[in-house]
């Protein structure tokens, strides 16, 4: 981004350059007595360069192939032209308005090739203009000298400035990637102590009370809570599995990932037993976290309160740009189309939660064939 900008910044600045050069042979050529033929020569400069720096402002920089067109058509081939076909005047001399072309030229090449490519465009540009010198009825060697020293000037300067602009552009976006990187490194650590907490507030405490022998260990209570706190487990290795060598960390996504889990886990209390996957979350905002954790939860309570079944489904992964939440069990199912059988939870609490958060909700039911309910942010 930074370095985007910092090219697009410098081709502002040449395009300024070249707009000067524009307004001066402008001037020139409309001076009395007007030369139809430098008219129509300035007419193709104008339209050559609309068509390359309106490409560059468009795409952010001048494409290669567009570089070497001005080059060669305003920087060479007119110039070379005028001296042939008109001889004499400002625009058939080395150094008037339509060899001052040949300046801004070779600043843009300077911001937009590379730097062999900068070379001999510099190069083709002082040769064209010593060929004029040969060519015209009554060479000035001065003002070529002149108008050579301002060639070379022009390519130097550019040469400096885009390397300081190219330089703090390349320094802002290292800057942006640490940025992202400090916060990466917080999310994850601010992951690491939530999965902490909840590791001493429920296995770590489920097991030092089984040590100490207060209650039974066979009792079916405890084995419930045991079994859920297995699946807890198995859901953080899951989260924090090493991805191996040569892939990408996986995205946790600290709201999102922390928020479903509460969801399940708020589930598993009540009794539901649910299968939970968790496939490259993204970051959500904690708003929008809890309305897609929100509407989960109230899809795991329909499973358990009407579907007949102990057990669900939940599959959380990223998409283009957001999130897909998918719930599922296999119980007895429904008609969506009846409104008594959908009931107002999942209108109020999964539907229009969705939409008031920017995502939609999807049921698809069958009596006898269980359900799926899917949750998109964004819609």
């Amino acid at each position: 981004m930074g370095l985007q900008r910092a090219r697009r910044v410098a081709l502002q600045v040449v395009g300024l350059y070249r707009l000067a050069h524009l307004l001066y042979a402008a001037g020139v050529v409309t001076a009395d007595p007007v030369d139809a033929r430098a008219a129509a020569i300035l007419a193709a400069v104008c339209a050559v360069t609309l068509a390359v720096y309106g490409a560059g402002l468009r795409h952010g920089r001048i494409p290669d192939r567009l570089m070497w067109t001005d080059a060669g058509v305003n920087g060479c081939l007119l110039p070379l032209a005028a001296a042939v076909a008109i001889g004499e005047g400002p625009a058939a001399e080395a150094h008037g308005w339509l060899a001052v072309q040949a300046l801004s030229a070779s600043a843009a090449a300077v911001v937009s090739l590379r730097w062999r490519g900068t070379v001999l465009c510099f190069v083709l540009l002082t040769a064209t203009s010593l060929a004029v010198h040969q060519v015209v009825r009554r060479p000035d060697t001065a003002g070529l000298l002149e108008h050579l020293s301002a060639l070379a000037m022009s390519s130097g300067l550019m040469a400096v400035g885009w390397w300081y602009v190219r330089r703090q552009g390349i320094l802002l976006d290292d800057a942006q990637q640490r940025a992202l990187a400090a916060e990466a490194a917080r999310a994850r650590q601010a992951e690491r102590t939530a999965h902490h907490a909840a590791l001493h507030d429920t296995v770590l405490a489920t097991l030092t009370t089984i040590a100490s022998g207060g209650v039974d260990a066979n009792a079916q209570a405890v084995r419930d809570r045991c079994a859920r706190e297995a699946a807890y487990l198995r859901r953080l290795v899951q989260l924090t599995d090493d991805p191996g060598p040569g892939r990408p960390p996986p995205a946790g996504g600290t709201a999102g990932t922390a928020a479903l889990e509460e969801a399940v886990r708020s589930a598993e209390a009540l009794g539901l037993v649910v299968k939970a996957q968790y496939h490259a979350v993204p970051e959500l905002p904690g708003d929008i976290a809890a309305a897609v954790a929100a509407a989960a939860s109230e899809a795991l309570n329909n499973v358990r309160r009407h579907a007949g079944t102990g057990l669900a489904y939940l599959t959380a992964a990223g998409r283009a740009g957001g999130l897909e939440v998918t719930i599922a069990d296999r119980g007895t199912g429904f008609d969506p189309a009846d409104t008594a059988g959908a009931g107002t939870g999942l209108r109020r609490s999964v539907h229009a939660r969705m939409a008031a958060a920017g995502g939609a909700a999807r049921v698809d039911s069958h009596p006898g064939e269980g359900t799926v309910v899917e949750l998109r942010w964004p819609a």
